[in-house]
């Protein structure tokens, strides 16, 4: 991932803004997914790795603004830049690396460049839809994988499509193999955000449902419930909870075996995806990112 990192800062010194690099280089680097995705796909060399930069910077941008929509203080684990430098320059940040991404990407073929602005839109909706659905509790589960589908799959949908137009592999593959992969991806991050503990999730444990967020398990939950429950569940919404309550809750995914559930059906999904493509490497990601610990 060296030569990605080389880029993104090959990118950002070209903005000639001492601003932008200082906060630049404060942000937490990630596992680079997507970019991984494109490498076992497309292979290495010149246009991939910038196509890697150019997808890392959108997905960059996108955290940025998300940090500040969830008034979030860290991400990663390190004090999030919004934290940092205030959501004002965060927001601008943002703004700045979604810029010169799109830059980059219009010196691509516009096949690619066409699939990887439409995830971009696509992605803004699904930030959209976030922020809607957090105003109260959530019991519908198409509503929360369609924004799924648009905040955190569809960008791994477009870089594994975008990908194969590079070497000439199927799109259409890939790209079904990107988007469940991004959906059984989002599901794990969801189930671990309550199984997990802080040192492991770089943030508090359970602050999901605290920001306002009805993931996969707590709709699974409400329809399990009783009404009696189904109230209390409501009432615990987007509020700080007491260690009883914590306790009530963990109490209740155990009854009704919602963590399992949940495990099985990202699964269904992890499956999809490995049926849509034959790359021995691509079928490796899916294991590692599906059999991660709960």
């Amino acid at each position: 991932m060296n030569k990605i990192d080389d880029k993104l800062n090959e990118f950002i010194a070209q903005l000639d803004y001492s601003v932008v690099s200082d906060m630049f280089a404060k942000i937490s680097s990630g596992k680079k997914l997507r970019s991984k995705l494109i490498y076992k796909i497309a292979g290495d060399d010149e246009k991939s790795v910038r196509l890697c930069a150019v997808v890392e910077l959108i997905h960059l941008a996108s955290l940025l603004h998300d940090d500040v929509i969830d008034d979030a203080s860290l991400r990663r684990g390190k004090a999030s830049i919004n934290a940092l430098f205030g959501n004002k320059n965060a927001i601008m940040l943002g703004d700045t690396l979604y810029s010169k991404g799109f830059f980059e990407l219009s010196k691509f073929d516009e096949k690619i460049a066409s699939l990887i602005s439409d995830a971009v839109c696509k992605l803004s909706l699904g930030e959209l839809m976030d922020v809607e659905l957090s105003k109260a509790f959530n019991s519908d589960e198409n509503a929360y994988f369609r924004m799924i589908y648009y905040k955190t799959a569809v960008l791994i949908e477009a870089a594994s499509g975008a990908a194969a137009l590079l070497v000439g592999a199927d799109e259409n593959s890939h790209k079904e193999y990107g988007k469940n992969l991004g959906i059984a991806f989002q599901i794990i991050d969801d189930i671990l955000d309550i199984t997990s503990d802080e040192a492991t999730l770089g943030k508090p444990a359970m602050s999901d449902f605290k920001e306002g967020k009805s993931t996969l398990p707590y709709i699974l939950l409400f329809k399990a419930q009783n009404e009696s429950q189904k109230e209390r569940l409501k009432a615990l919404f987007a509020k700080d909870l007491s260690v009883d309550e914590l306790s009530w809750l963990k109490e209740q995914f155990n009854k009704y075996k919602i963590i399992e559930k949940s495990v099985q059906i990202a699964k269904d999904y992890a499956d999809k995806a490995l049926s849509a493509v034959s790359n021995a490497e691509l079928k490796e990601v899916v294991n590692a990112m599906i059999n991660r610990k709960f």
